[in-house]
């Protein structure tokens, strides 16, 4: 089943994308007024958890800096409630993937179908300690084709975060260790240069790469160890791993047949870039 979660979310993630690629849900989150990209972001997929404190927020992201979450939270809510921009969230994503993937094959039996199976993964897996997940759960589910099927890929995605945070917690990988192994995971040198860290302080990114250095994690040039590919590829397997649940819902016939139906989408958007 391992190998199925990680098969979902192959041809899941692209569908998730849309909401921080595409400019639909940017463009809805402005329009309520939310100053800049970063607070629409945090308050929309927050909002999920109600109105939780920064220090929540911090706690379940999980990959973002010390004090990143309180520049935007609670202040992003002052004046927007929380439900009405986690609406513009799904609003602004469904007219994305509705948009890349065309009238024909958004009307389809085939994406029809995508969004119940989905659905039903979606809506099957145990919340106990999955707090984003939990949060998405707690949404209605909606009744358009296209925006179910972009929800519950997100609930999945939410499910598989908060697996991937245990996994990262359980092998001592904070948030922003975690982003150093994603870049040296795509091959960027130095990984400080990547973009979801690149704008840290200096000194805070020294530590950090001094931190994974006197671990064997990285060598004195900043590229993996035998040990840190090691430990990359422990967290990735325990994520595939913790992230099955779901699919074991669908019987091997509807696996089959929500891999199919999901094939022609997942393509269209990688086509696209997902914006």
């Amino acid at each position: 089943m391992t190998r199925t979660a990680r098969r979902m979310f192959e041809l899941l993630e692209p569908i998730c994308l849309v909401t921080f690629f595409a400019d639909e849900c940017n463009e809805e989150l402005a329009a309520l007024g939310h100053r800049t990209y970063w607070d629409g972001y945090f308050a929309s997929r927050a909002a999920p958890l109600g109105r939780p404190s920064a220090e929540v927020v911090h706690a379940a992201f999980y990959n973002f800096a010390e004090g990143e979450a309180a520049r935007h939270i609670p202040s992003a809510w002052e004046t927007i409630p929380a439900e009405v921009s986690v609406a513009a969230r799904e609003r602004g994503s469904a007219a994305s993937v509705r948009r890349i993937l065309g009238d024909e094959l958004a009307s389809s039996p085939g994406l029809v179908r995508a969004a119940d199976l989905t659905t039903k993964a979606a809506t099957s897996a145990p919340t106990a300690g999955r707090v984003m997940y939990a949060g998405m759960r707690a949404l209605p589910v909606p009744g358009d084709p296209v925006a179910r099927l972009w929800h519950s890929a997100t609930m999945l995605r939410e499910h598989r975060g908060d697996g991937h945070i245990a996994a990262l917690v359980g092998a001592r990988i904070g948030g922003t260790e975690a982003h150093i192994f994603a870049a040296l995971e795509m091959g960027l040198h130095p990984p400080e240069s990547f973009g979801r860290v690149h704008h840290l302080p200096k000194k805070r990114l020294a530590a950090v790469m001094d931190g994974l250095r006197q671990r064997g994690l990285v060598d004195a040039d900043g590229h993996f160890t035998d040990a840190g590919r090691e430990v990359k590829q422990g967290i990735e397997d325990l994520t595939d791993e913790l992230a099955a649940a779901p699919y074991e819902a669908l019987p091997a016939a509807e696996l089959d047949e929500l891999i199919a139906v999901l094939e022609p989408i997942t393509a269209k958007l990688v086509a696209a870039g997902s914006k």
